[in-house]
């Protein structure tokens, strides 16, 4: 079934069809071909209903228009992450899922619907309340509902948050003010109820990396361990099993209410009841059913669930412990290895990579997840009547969550299998996952070593290296090497993640100087990046004038401009500098326009490298240019930006003078060797580079 709904979300009819005739020749077995073809058809007519529902839907008519909605509120409001829009940080934002209920005054109808809002009117806003908003109705890319919503004015609130959603309000409310500020603090909630709203962005980013998001992210863990302290501590209450069951099940379905009912959350419920009755009716309690039942209850209520990323996990998660862990051995390795190898194929086409530190991480971080989700669930349920009590409780488990903090931010310091990402990723991993599965672990291993002695020679950067430039989108961010895990950092674009990376990648463990050009977004958004776990010595930003000098090793840096930043746009008021050395002279020229690179004219010279001008736009100086003739041109732009940068004019004025045009879109991240003025270059992005380490 969730194959079906899968393929109908994305291919037409024939394609199941050709599923089904595919399923037959493979499965000979009578009762299970017609288990599969009904599954794989159920699966493809509902999702077909549900699709048919959304494209025939009276929104559609109002696509590109500012027309009013009433709604009705199905998810929190959460936060936008701010992201940079051109040289900017785009404004806050908030985004949920409703269900329109009346459109533009006329239609009547109950579709669901995504909305962002611009402003803070939706804060405090519970699932069930009924809001009306004026909103512009555009195309959304995400498939489960029928139109995206742009709200720029402030919502109007129509009804009240009912009773029992201002008691579960509460409950994680008051959960999460016990827990306090810092990762630790935010850890708690995400473990207990999947409350992730505290946590950081690059505290994400470490429990991705070190394979631990999945303890945030509430599943059948969180279901097993939640329903086995409450049917313990039921037999003090009732005597009789089916009682206790009872109480079980009403106590797990106020728990999917706390949570929310998100993809993971609704699998883990479904099977849950079904061990429940089972275990009720003293039938048999064979986990493999039970799991392809709670598959098909979801996809039946909600076939847009398939194609959930995080429903696909936490499927394949469980799976993994039931095929693959009994035959692993020593057993306390078994439940990470087996939910590992059977998510790594999902995880290399979102993501990229694998870490195999993951393993180790879990082993690490596993003995403390009881603890902390029992306890912390207490805390929560007590929080609304004695939060002194719910403090205390907190206090307990915190150290426990701070050793899980220390082992994602230990482990994601180590390096990252990175493989290409989407289709080919995928397939190569679950082709492998496959061999290792079916017996063939031999052949798997040895194609294993090969890949990793492969990626290792392939590796970026290999060998020695003085002049790096990063690929962190559109925005600009260089690095000069100083050796001893030392450099000068030239911007820092508009990422923390991706500059970290680029950095972590290079080895860089402390900046002696860090020169932030000017104030755009693009150049200084990734700050935080920089300065995660390493040490930040001067930095230059909107306080130095031209013929500022320093000498760090043997690099002498001059600053060429501005001469005064009064009057100047913030592009025009950049920090140009020369960088020179035995080995190359360098020049960066940050944003700096026509306007300005006209006056620097005569005042630089010749140069090796040049660090091209706002990305390479079409606003160049020709003679600034034919002045410096670089022998190797540097443009840090995104692969996706808008601006048409690299502007095709500033590329042919490059070419003709001779430089060899390096660009992070088509390159990757680039590194430069630098030896008496002779130069070899080293590109990230390679045809053949399937898979490297990072």
């Amino acid at each position: 079934m969730w194959a079906g709904a899968l393929v109908q979300s994305w291919s037409p009819t024939w394609a199941v069809s050709v599923i089904a005739v595919l399923a037959a020749v493979v499965l000979r077995n009578k009762k299970r071909l017609a288990v599969l073809l009904i599954a794989i058809v159920l699966g493809a007519i509902i999702m077909s209903i549900r699709v048919a529902a959304l494209d025939s839907s009276a929104i559609n008519q109002f696509r590109g228009s500012v027309t009013s909605f009433e709604l009705q509120v199905t998810t929190d409001p959460n936060r936008v992450v701010p992201k940079v829009f051109g040289s900017s940080f785009a404004p806050t934002s908030y985004s949920f899922m409703g269900q329109a209920l009346l459109v533009d005054d006329r239609y009547e109808m109950r579709i669901p619907v995504r909305v962002i809002v611009s402003n803070r009117s939706v804060e405090g806003l519970l699932p069930g309340q009924k809001i009306r908003v004026q909103a512009k109705v555009l195309e959304s890319k995400e498939g489960r509902v029928a139109a995206l919503l742009i709200v720029n004015q402030r919502v109007t609130v129509i009804s009240r948050a009912s009773g029992w959603a201002k008691g579960l309000a509460h409950i994680r409310l008051g959960l999460r003010n016990a827990t306090g500020a810092g990762d630790t603090g935010s850890l708690i909630p995400g473990m207990v109820i999947g409350d992730t709203s505290k946590q950081s962005v690059e505290f994400k980013n470490e429990m991705r990396r070190s394979g631990l998001t999945h303890l945030v992210a509430v599943s059948g863990a969180n279901f097993a361990i939640v329903s086995a302290f409450v049917l313990w501590g039921m037999q003090f209450i009732f005597r009789k099993l089916n009682y206790r069951l009872i109480a079980t099940a009403f106590a797990l379905g106020a728990f999917i209410a706390l949570v929310r009912p998100s993809p993971s959350v609704l699998r883990a419920a479904a099977m849950a009841a079904v061990l429940l009755i089972a275990h009720g009716t003293r039938q048999g309690r064979d986990p493999l059913p039970a799991l392809g039942f709670a598959i098909a209850a979801v996809v039946i209520a909600d076939p847009f669930q398939s194609r959930d990323a995080g429903f696909a996990l936490s499927v394949l998660a469980t799976a993994g412990l039931l095929l693959l862990a009994p035959k692993i051995k020593p057993k306390f390795l078994a439940p990470p290895l087996a939910a590992m190898a059977f998510c790594a194929p999902i995880i290399v086409a979102l993501s990229g990579y694998i870490s195999p530190m993951s393993i180790v991480a879990n082993v690490l971080a596993a003995p403390a997840v009881a603890p902390i989700t029992i306890i912390g669930f207490i805390a929560a349920l007590i929080s609304p009547i004695a939060p002194w009590l719910s403090h205390l409780l907190v206090m307990t488990v915190k150290p426990l969550a701070a050793w899980i903090v220390w082992v994602a931010q230990w482990s994601a310091g180590f390096p990252v299998f990175t493989l290409k990402t989407g289709l080919y990723g995928f397939v190569f991993v679950a082709a492998l996952i496959l061999a290792i599965y079916i017996g063939r672990a031999k052949v798997g291993i040895a194609l294993l070593v090969i890949v990793i002695a492969f990626s290792w020679v392939q590796r970026f950067p290999a060998g020695d290296w003085q002049i790096a430039n990063c690929d962190i989108g559109q925005g600009d961010a260089m690095v000069i090497n100083l050796q001893r895990h030392r450099a000068i950092v030239i911007d820092v674009g508009p990422d923390p993640q991706l500059i970290d990376r680029c950095l972590r990648q290079l080895g860089i463990k402390e900046v002696p100087l860090l020169i932030l050009t000017h104030s755009h977004a693009d150049h200084v958004g990734g700050l935080a990046g920089v300065k995660k776990n390493r040490e930040v010595g001067t930095t230059w930003y909107g306080d130095v004038l031209a013929g500022t000098r320093a000498t760090i090793e043997n690099l002498e840096i001059e600053v060429k401009w501005p001469d005064s930043s009064q009057g100047l746009t913030p592009n025009n008021s950049s920090i140009a500098v020369v960088i020179t050395s035995p080995d190359f002279t360098l020049f960066a020229a940050g944003d700096i326009e026509p306007l300005v690179q006209s006056q620097l004219v005569s005042r630089i010279g010749p140069v090796d490298i040049y660090k091209v001008a706002h990305h390479g736009s079409r606003f160049q100086d020709l003679d600034l240019m034919r002045e410096l003739s670089p022998r190797i041109a540097v443009l840090s732009v995104g692969s996706t930006n808008t601006y048409g940068h690299p502007a095709p004019s500033t590329i042919s004025a490059l070419t003709q003078l001779g430089a060899k045009v390096l660009r992070t879109d088509i390159d990757g991240a680039v590194a430069i060797r630098a030896t008496s003025h002779r130069f070899s270059v080293q590109r990230s992005k390679r045809w053949f580079r399937f898979f490297s380490w990072n």
